[in-house]
């Protein structure tokens, strides 16, 4: 069986350029019939102006009309198999050379502290919510107040919208105050999961997450997801704040204390008996400890243990935190109905004291704990599946849920299992690589801050790609990366920050993965590249530092994509003396299928993170205003993927006021034919996930680059 696409329309855009109006237009994967060295053969398409027929194209799915107005209304009818087509809707010119898609900013609000924020457009991704091949954008809500997992802090609540391409709000899901805001916490799997024609979104939710459904009347209704049984009978609505204060933090470390003698690591004789050996102290207490006891203990961690081991350790101020509570997984319609909602798969279990958040010189309670990914896979090669992670520092944790007759059907899970520790206040030399769970246990502290799904290993069916260690898709482990570093010692080659999983050198079977590491001297490399079939490291270089960004793509001439993190290199692992383009995010904008990249790289200046695309070649091909790109120095744009016009990738902004998503479309002309990236099932995944923590460019599973051979494609199109 082939595998679930998506039924699109022709995607037709128009915009007005000083030449005239440039068409752009989709190719459907169904609609290929074969392909020459630099395209791809099938249908070929009639242009029409105000009704009629103006040119025919064959070589392309783009057109420049010379003599176009801004007034004009256009379609194309493709020619398939002899058979005309009927045309697509008409469609008129993009003005300005952009489409802005009108917004409803959320109110701003102020923090128990008392500290005023706003809200900012964030990260986005599409969907065909009505099943009329058009597709709609979802859109994430921060406060400006939005925050990194190890940061303290109150954060304003998030939401996410689902609007169509003409600014219409269809609904509104309010995360509720027990979802922190912060490129971490919320993930949004937005897929046609059970094959309906519709598109169904999966996220992360908690008591307090609401609906708002708009109706076509001016009428709203809102509704609260449903409450777990056995949470409502204990009490649980709501209403309930979560949140927690410096004082609730206080108190919550004093239960904990006043258990200790309990704890499972404890009574298995793992930890020490008492807090004051965990922290080097003499002995102060007898135990099992009085809450008078507990108190003053957790009055020695807080104002004496932590900020001794760091000055940045200010726990007295630690607030706006979620360690307690229940944690769901809700799966939303396109017309945003509640469809069902379970129990989270993996519970935090405690504020991270067993995740190894108290363990470092830097005291970071609920950061390790609260790292989540999602993404979405063709695990049985036919049918997508929702994937959701959390923990990729220590333990770590992934599921895998089909959703089918209305329901979770859970595929698999696999978990680590927690790492253990001679002292969970207090890292040692001697404590253990591995998670605890006897097969699983060797993939932690492998993981990204984004995940990869592609089929790695030619089986038809696709592998979870998370770091430095790959899922099969039957959710057993295919590989966990190590490496010997410079003092012969073979390790893990542990987490990092951004990973590329692609065809980047044509000529060797299969898909590589490259990746940077943040862990310095602790592991092998600062960089690598990997066959993603075996995880072999097929070159890499040893770093003492923290690499944070890397990326690839076609920039000189030569076979095969360059990467980068330090110098730049080819396939073949040779330094090339040339300077490094933007590691921000990567997009397929030029007509000659190379690659460009978005925000301004060094040698062209410092400028404003505007979301500014270009390359070696090229130069600056666009020059955005009035619009930003997302996360400080990571520059992201809100999405950049195909979704529309023909198969490059259009270009998602937020305008500096937040009020319009803006979308630019590629007018560089070209005379290759590749049908529409979303029909690959590597790449449309790509687009789902692209939304995970710090945001990756997304690759189809084929080699795109100038010297691509489409025969190739269309080969990888039988299989």
């Amino acid at each position: 069986m082939r595998p679930q696409i998506e039924k699109l329309d022709r995607g037709l855009a128009a915009v007005k350029t000083s030449e005239g109006v440039y068409l752009s237009w989709r190719l459907l994967r169904d609609e290929v019939r074969g392909a020459e060295k630099e395209r791809l053969t099938g249908a070929n398409f009639a242009v029409l102006r105000n009704g009629e027929p103006i040119a025919e194209v064959t070589d392309s799915t783009n057109y420049l009309d010379r003599n176009g107005a801004a007034d004009a209304e256009y379609a194309v009818a493709a020619c398939l198999d002899g058979e005309m087509l009927p045309p697509c809707a008409p469609v008129k010119p993009w003005a300005n050379g952009y489409l802005d898609i009108p917004l409803h900013k959320p109110e701003g609000g102020v923090t128990p502290a008392g500290i005023p924020y706003e809200y900012t457009a964030n990260d986005l991704s599409v969907g065909d919510v009505d099943g009329d091949g058009q597709l709609e954008l979802f859109v994430k809500w921060d406060p400006t107040n939005s925050q990194d997992v190890s940061i303290k802090g109150y954060t304003g609540k998030c939401y996410i919208d689902c609007i169509r391409l003409d600014g219409t709000l269809l609904w509104r899901l309010d995360m509720g105050v027990n979802i922190r805001a912060g490129a971490h916490y919320t993930q949004f799997m937005v897929y046609d999961f059970d094959g309906d024609g519709k598109a169904e979104m999966a996220v992360k939710t908690a008591p307090g997450t609401c609906i708002t459904r708009y109706h076509a009347d001016g009428t709203a209704e809102t509704e609260y997801i449903t409450l777990l049984p056995e949470d409502a009978a204990a009490g649980v609505t709501h209403e309930d704040n979560y949140v927690c204060s410096a004082g609730d933090y206080r108190r919550h470390m004093a239960e904990v204390f006043m258990g200790w003698h309990a704890h499972p690591e404890v009574k298995a004789g793992h930890w020490p008996a008492t807090l004051e050996a965990c922290w080097g102290m003499e002995p102060r207490y007898d135990y099992p400890l009085s809450r008078e006891d507990a108190e003053a203990l957790a009055d020695v961690f807080i104002g004496e243990y932590a900020p001794s081991r760091s000055p940045r350790n200010q726990l007295d101020k630690f607030e706006g935190f979620i360690y307690e509570g229940p944690e769901y997984l809700t799966m939303f319609s396109g017309d945003g109905r509640e469809l069902q909602t379970i129990a989270f798969p993996f519970p935090r279990e405690d504020d991270g004291l067993l995740w190894g958040d108290y363990a470092w010189v830097r005291i970071e309670p609920c950061n390790r704990v609260d790292r989540f990914l999602s993404g979405v896979a063709y695990l049985d090669g036919v049918h997508p599946s929702v994937i959701i992670c959390r923990g990729y520092y220590t333990r770590a944790c992934i599921a895998a849920y089909d959703w089918k007759d209305g329901v979770f059907i859970e595929r698999w899970k696999v978990d680590s299992g927690f790492v253990p520790m001679q002292n969970p206040f207090c890292r040692t030399p001697g404590d253990a690589e591995n998670g605890t769970h006897p097969v699983y246990g060797c993939i932690s502290g492998q993981g990204n801050h984004s995940l990869s799904a592609a089929d790695v290993d030619g089986d038809g069916c696709m592998e979870i790609i998370y770091g430095a260690c790959t899922i099969d898709h039957d959710g057993s482990v295919l590989y966990s990366s190590t490496g010997a570093r410079p003092d012969g010692k073979v390790v893990k080659l542990g987490h990092g920050d951004a990973m590329h999983v692609a065809k980047i050198d044509p000529d060797r079977e299969g898909l590589q993965i490259f990746n940077v590491f943040e862990e310095g001297k602790a592991v092998p490399y600062g960089y690598a590249l990997r066959d993603a079939k075996t995880g072999e490291v097929l070159f890499g270089e040893y770093y003492e530092g923290d690499l944070g960004r890397c990326m690839i793509g076609d920039v000189t001439d030569g076979r095969g994509l360059e990467m980068w993190a330090m110098q730049m290199r080819n396939v073949k692992g040779e330094f090339l003396d040339v300077k490094n383009p933007s590691t921000n995010m990567r997009i397929y904008w030029a007509g000659d299928l190379t690659t460009q990249f978005t925000d301004t790289p060094d040698y062209l200046g410092k400028e404003k993170k505007c979301g500014l695309i270009s390359d070696h070649r090229h130069g600056v091909m666009l020059r955005p205003e009035g619009v930003l790109t997302n996360n400080g120095t990571k520059g992201n744009p809100g999405l950049v993927a195909d979704i529309m016009g023909d198969f490059r990738e259009e270009l998602l902004l937020r305008t500096e006021d937040s009020t319009a998503i803006r979308i630019y479309m590629s007018t560089d002309a070209t005379t290759h034919k590749l049908h529409t990236l979303l029909h690959d099932v590597q790449y449309r995944c790509g687009v789902a996930w692209q939304n995970n923590c710090y945001n990756q460019p997304v690759y189809p599973s084929f080699y795109y680059a100038h010297d691509m051979d489409f025969r190739d494609v269309w080969q990888g199109m039988q299989e």
